[in-house]
């Protein structure tokens, strides 16, 4: 089992960066899947990017490419995502997930572990 913990959410305005991370504790956090999910008021849950376990490959949503970078270093059982050119449409609240598997998953439910998130606002 492992645990999750977000952090670097806050406010920005449009154009703007911000880093977030999440530390993993309780297991090996190279055995892990990752990924970010966001959730916006009255909206579901989707999929901002992923990676696998060795950092090797990624992906990302339609809608975040070529903004958005997912990263992390296995040393310091860290997951990142660089967010950069925000928009107003980016706020949300950012939740990282886990899943001890070697496929890169895109889908909340083929997670099994989960932050409890941070709070993303872009003001316009």
């Amino acid at each position: 089992q492992v645990q999750l913990v977000e952090s670097g959410g806050g406010l920005v305005q449009a154009g703007g960066s911000l880093r977030l991370s999440c530390t993993a504790s309780g297991h090996t956090f190279s055995s892990y899947t990752m990924g970010w999910f966001r959730q916006a008021p009255g909206k579901e849950r989707e999929f901002v990017a992923g990676i696998s376990r060795s950092g090797g490959r990624n992906r990302y949503a339609d809608s975040v490419k070529g903004r958005f970078t997912i990263a992390r270093d296995n040393a310091k059982n860290t997951l990142y995502l660089q967010m950069n050119s925000l928009k107003p449409e980016d706020t949300a609240v950012y939740y990282c997930a886990a899943r001890d598997t070697m496929v890169l998953l895109t889908r909340s439910r083929e997670y099994d572990y989960w932050g409890q998130g941070t709070q993303v606002t872009v003001s316009s």
